[in-house]
């Protein structure tokens, strides 16, 4: 009998892993509820864009200025309330410029501020993990004394572009997908 406690130890410790699809461009090569902010609302000079180039995948890119207390664009992805844990994790394959990018997220899209974290990325193509309960919350660039995420519904999620200086940019995305944790 103590052998096979032995033998039922490992099993339990073992975590299921559910993965659930939110955006494939190369299925489904679509802007639809895709949008930019850039800091323009803000009297900003930025321009950003969000397309399907010429390989099918999602593209956002543009340029940053400072010009007009400006240093900011974004895309945001809008979708129906998806069910999440804080232990919930976001899988990304993308290709970035080598520039320094946010990835953000709103457990209500109506919500005016978000949680994110930084990455960088490399030039090539690279699969990123974000776990939701590592995002921590802000508004307009400052951290809030607010917990981190720790909801249970994701409704928007997307990338942010703002070093403090002028600059070009190019963020290639392939699939986003939501990872459950049993």
């Amino acid at each position: 009998m103590q052998n096979l406690n032995l033998l039922l130890i490992p099993l339990l410790l073992i975590t299921t892993m559910n993965a659930q699809t939110l955006v494939d461009f190369k299925t489904n090569p679509s802007t639809q509820n895709w949008y930019v902010i850039d800091d323009v609302v803000m009297g900003g000079r930025s321009s950003g864009k969000f397309s399907i180039n010429a390989d099918g995948y999602g593209q956002f890119s543009g340029t940053v200025s400072l010009e007009n207390n400006g240093g900011f664009s974004s895309v945001r992805f809008t979708m129906a309330p998806q069910k999440v844990s804080p232990k919930s994790k976001i899988r990304i394959r993308l290709k970035g410029d080598g520039n320094r990018f946010q990835f953000r997220v709103r457990d209500e899209a109506k919500r005016n501020y978000s949680y994110f974290t930084r990455f960088d990325t490399t030039g090539d193509w690279q699969t990123l993990e974000f776990q939701l309960s590592d995002l921590y919350p802000v508004f307009r660039g400052r951290r809030l004394d607010l917990p981190n995420f720790n909801h249970t519904t994701l409704e928007e999620l997307g990338f942010l572009i703002g070093n403090k200086q002028p600059q070009e940019f190019q963020l290639v995305l392939d699939t986003i997908e939501l990872i459950h944790l049993h």
